[in-house]
């Protein structure tokens, strides 16, 4: 990637989730009720790879499987773009005792699908994405969406059994963050083996529609950088 596309942020949380619209949009067209189920399928795949990666590298570190390394051991953290925006995530913690709870009032993922109109996209993308990370980190913890900004104010995240009274957040190991090219090209890549999995030749199809929309609105340089993504093994750390 060019130092000037870098710059420019094209690869940032909104990127992202415009790619999960896209897919979304175009399986639902192509296939109806089973396109939403081959999406959801395709999200849990996704972000329980995510989660195993995020557990891979608290056991390398000596580091309990428990909920206060999954929330230290997070493999993202807001871009300088939407921070300009002031579109970048935005959380706190609302309860801690038993259970542990995060409320967020400003969400790119979710101003994103808005831009699009494609704010079921975001519902059902949501539902699932979280307490599959969490899951794939260790299937014993559970955490729940509550509320979603789609249909909200906000969004209430609740982590059951936390016992986190004591816990204090600490800025993220950046040994451990990923870049967000990283991060499209992950689902991206991860979407496109699902539905090519399941619907074979018109899956593949649906990912190359994602990819050539995906090109013509932010330029090949960055399609390629996707492209260059393909060989990637994300169920596991390097």
């Amino acid at each position: 990637m060019s130092k000037k596309l870098e710059e420019n942020s094209i690869f940032n949380e909104k990127t992202q989730a415009y790619l999960v619209a896209k897919y979304y949009n175009y399986l639902v067209e192509a296939f109806g009720e089973r396109g939403e189920q081959a999406f959801i399928n395709a999200t849990i795949y996704y972000a329980t790879q995510r989660g195993r990666r995020m557990a891979q590298r608290a056991i390398r570190d000596g580091k309990e499987l428990n909920f206060e390394t999954y929330m230290n051991y997070g493999e993202w953290i807001s871009t300088e773009y939407t921070k300009n925006l002031r579109q970048a995530n935005d959380n706190h913690i609302i309860e801690n005792d038993k259970d542990f709870v995060i409320e967020i009032n400003t969400c790119p993922w979710h101003l994103q699908f808005n831009e699009m109109n494609c704010e079921k996209a975001g519902m059902v993308y949501c539902k699932y994405l979280d307490s599959s990370i969490c899951r794939g980190f260790n299937p014993s913890l559970i955490y729940d969406v509550e509320k979603f900004l789609h249909t909200d104010n906000s969004c209430i995240h609740r982590i059951h059994n936390a016992n986190m009274v004591n816990y204090k957040p600490i800025d993220k190991d950046k040994a451990n963050i990923k870049p967000f090219v990283y991060h499209c090209a992950h689902l991206y890549w991860s979407f496109k083996e699902v539905i090519t999995s399941i619907f074979k030749y018109e899956g593949k199809l649906i990912s190359d529609k994602v990819l050539k929309d995906f090109i013509d609105d932010y330029g090949m340089e960055a399609g390629d950088r996707l492209i260059s993504y393909r060989q990637e093994n994300f169920n596991i750390i390097f």
